[in-house]
């Protein structure tokens, strides 16, 4: 089987890698270490805290949560929704904990009239549903499931050709315009991948398309892959990933509410005005309702890195296939609901330790979100049993459950914009987690919490190997990474954190209002398939994604480890040495990217002017020049290199009395967790004022996807070179802030 073959190879990879015997509980060498913000006598006893909390988690509250909250689809402003929102709010209860449901009216679009077919050369009437199988029980209950569809696409019917973009990227579109093929005036049809969903059709809007489809090809997704729902992990042939194509780059949460709270009384747009609404519409379908679309179609061959899995010839365009599509929804305000359960804390009330994970899911929701909400749970009611024998949180711990954060991360945008300088004065950091899986533990988020995750990475063993999660992720970059990933497990002593892009409900926290955060899940060794599919269900999950949730408990002993040092270090355990580092890495990319861009306009400028232009992707072949690009030039990066320069000297001086175990000040900790704020601007970006985070944000044309120091990246990537010499004053006016409040904690 599948599973105990990837994790046989796992074992031999952790073995070989590490030269280390496998362990149970805490290694030795890393429980005499003084933990961050902790002096010795405090780091004794916050491990011993820790243990006990590990005592208090197992895997059969984890299994009877999954499988009650997964039993039926629930999606947001559903009745199932409200069932499981009081469920997880009596557990709250239960434990001890403060507990409010806090609601918002938002607006949410479900499908009223779904219709695709094929008009010509032949007729075919796409089927648009999934099948229920035998095998998996919860596919046949169906109660209020949501059909396949993209929330907060626009009404519409349209008829037009089909025009193959692979999958809707930029880089496609050269390709395309390279071809002399315009969508302009027509209908693409786009594979899932590539960038998120939402993306294909903003960019296909912009190149003058009528409509998108988007489908799962096989060969990502698929029978191409392995194989398929019932008998492997992967997309069974009706199955179809939904999902939102909210223009989340512009800003997420309600459509109708920016920057406000969706409250009863809040002043709303007119939905017309609604920025983030696509402007054509979209439907996805299955694989298997988009082969006889693509095999209708005619014209050039697609080049060989676009060919897919299914078993026809991929074309191009021009013709003969046509299709007609038509949608229209229903676009009604419900009640969003959040779980909002409060532990105050004995010495440090106004600090807050926010940690949340989403409740609402397209249909069963078992991977998405579930597995993340039961081991948000098991945290909960470990933390409540701990503060029940006496051995409460020294800060205030706030746990959230969030609504509608599939259809644009609104429950939690909403929320954070509603308390928006209540946060801003008490939020010390945020903890998110979603889905989860098995295999190696994921870590993204704001940098200054990268040695504090780090240490906490070493404490946590892995469930499979017995070895830190530390050491097998290193065993895993020793063996897939590249020479420069594996050099820095040398000569860096900290494994680096991802930067946050977006696609969770960490976004509003710190891309809005600087709020430091950390995103948590593991991965890498569970196969694909079920992901906002009718097929997300119990039976899938405990089979093929974390069999005996084991990797649950290992969350929430890895996120409650964040949430336990955060609420009770005697000085905040934020350091700025791996920031500045970070960021340096950042700096140096986007000045190569300058010079890269640079030296390939030139190459392609010339060989425009010579006449002859040959397509990279097929070199035998003699195309028409595209248009000429414009000439780069050369940009002054002084700026945020000298203010880049600041950082490091403060954050080194720092690193003496972070390394001390010295406590702080209520007056040092708030300063400490407010740092964060300091890399914002209340401008925000060119064009998307929401996101006013100058090193972390979503690409604007990657949705998902990070884009560090994004304001000048984007300008160098999207040719507006106008806007660099701006963007690099911003950015290094952030750093310059952030150094001189680190520089305040050393006096």
């Amino acid at each position: 089987m599948q599973f105990f073959k990837i994790t046989l190879l796992a074992l031999t990879v952790s073995a070989l890698s590490l030269s280390a015997t496998i362990r149970f509980g805490i290694t030795s060498a890393h429980a005499q270490d003084n933990l961050l913000g902790f002096d010795a006598e405090n780091s004794a006893r916050q491990r011993a805290l820790e243990a006990e909390f590990d005592s208090h988690l197992n895997t059969r509250d984890l299994d009877t949560w999954l499988r009650e909250l997964s039993r039926e689809p629930h999606h947001v402003g559903s009745a199932r929704g409200h069932e499981v929102v009081e469920f997880v709010a009596a557990r709250f209860r239960e434990w001890g904990y403060a507990t409010d449901i806090v609601e918002y009216e938002v607006l949410f679009p479900s499908p009223r009239t779904r219709e695709l077919e094929l008009v010509a050369p032949t007729r075919f009437i796409a089927g648009l549903t999934e099948d229920s199988l035998e095998e998996d029980p919860s596919t046949s209950n169906i109660n209020d499931l949501l059909p396949p569809y993209n929330a907060f696409s626009i009404d519409g019917e349209v008829e037009g050709e089909l025009v193959f973009v692979n999958y809707g990227t930029p880089e496609d579109y050269e390709i395309l315009d390279r071809y002399g093929i315009s969508v302009a005036g027509k209908i693409a049809i786009s594979r899932y991948g590539g960038s998120w969903r939402g993306i294909k059709p903003k960019l296909a809007a912009e190149k003058g398309a009528i409509g998108t489809i988007i489908y799962s090809d096989p060969a990502d997704d698929g029978y191409g892959a392995g194989d398929t729902y019932p008998d492997g992990p992967f997309k069974h042939e009706s199955g179809v990933q939904r999902g939102s194509v909210m223009d989340m780059p512009t800003y997420p949460g309600d459509v109708l509410t920016p920057f406000i709270g969706a409250t009863a009384d809040a002043q709303r747009l007119p939905r017309s005005d609604a920025p983030t609404i696509t402007k054509i519409p979209v439907l996805p379908i299955s694989y298997r309702d988009a082969q006889p679309l693509l095999a209708a179609m005619g014209g050039e061959v697609v080049p060989e890195a676009w060919r897919g899995g299914l078993p026809i010839t991929y074309h191009l365009w021009p013709g003969p296939a046509r299709v007609r599509m038509k949608l229209e929804f229903n676009w009604d305000m419900v009640r969003a609901y959040n779980v909002i359960a409060t532990l105050e804390g004995s010495e440090y009330p106004d600090q807050w330790v926010i940690r949340g994970n989403h409740h609402d899911g397209w249909n069963h929701g078992a991977a998405d979100p579930i597995s993340g909400l039961v081991s948000l749970m098991a945290e909960a009611k470990a933390l409540g049993q701990l503060a029940a024998a006496g051995n409460g949180p020294k800060r205030t711990v706030v746990y959230a459950a969030w609504d509608a954060e599939e259809e644009g991360l609104i429950g939690s945008t909403e929320w954070v914009e509603d308390h928006a300088a209540l946060l801003d004065e008490r939020a010390v950091a945020y903890i998110n987690t979603d889905g989860n899986s098995r295999g190696f533990v994921n870590i993204g988020g704001s940098h200054v919490l990268e040695k504090m995750a780090n240490e906490i990475m070493r404490d946590v063993n892995d469930p499979q190997t017995g070895v830190s999660v530390a050491e097998r992720r290193r065993a895993r970059i020793e063996v897939t990474g590249n020479d420069k990933a594996r050099g820095e497990l040398k000569s860096r002593a900290d494994l680096r954190i991802s930067p946050l892009g977006s696609g969770s409900d960490y976004s509003p926290f710190l891309q809005h209002l600087g709020i430091a955060s950390l995103n948590i899940g593991f991965g890498g060794e569970a196969a694909g398939g079920s992901y906002h599919t009718l097929y997300d269900t119990y039976e899938h999950y405990t089979r093929f994604v974390d069999p005996g949730l084991v990797y649950g408990v290992a969350l929430s002993q890895v996120a409650g480890r964040v949430t336990l040092r955060l609420a009770n270090a005697p000085r905040l355990p934020f350091e700025f040495t791996g920031l500045a580092d970070n960021i340096s890495q950042y700096v140096s990319e986007i000045e190569e990217l300058g010079n890269t861009i640079r030296t390939q306009t030139e190459a392609e400028n010339a060989r425009i002017d010579s006449g002859v232009y040959q397509l990279a992707l097929d070199p035998t072949r003699t195309y028409g020049p595209p248009v000429r690009k414009p000439e780069v030039p050369h940009f002054n990066f002084a700026p945020l290199k000298n203010a880049l320069d600041e950082l490091e000297k403060a954050a080194d001086e720092y690193t003496k009395i972070a390394n001390s175990g010295a406590s702080a000040s209520e007056q040092e900790n708030r300063l400490l967790y407010t740092i964060e704020r300091a890399l914002t601007d209340d401008t925000g970006l060119p064009g998307r004022p929401w996101f006013t985070h100058h090193i972390y944000a979503p690409g604007f044309y990657t949705g998902y996807g990070v884009k560090t120091i994004p304001g000048v990246r984007e300008a160098i990537e999207e040719r507006r070179y106008e806007l660099v010499a701006e963007e690099v004053e911003a950015a290094a006016t952030v750093l310059t802030n952030a150094a001189a409040r680190v520089r305040e904690l050393s006096r």
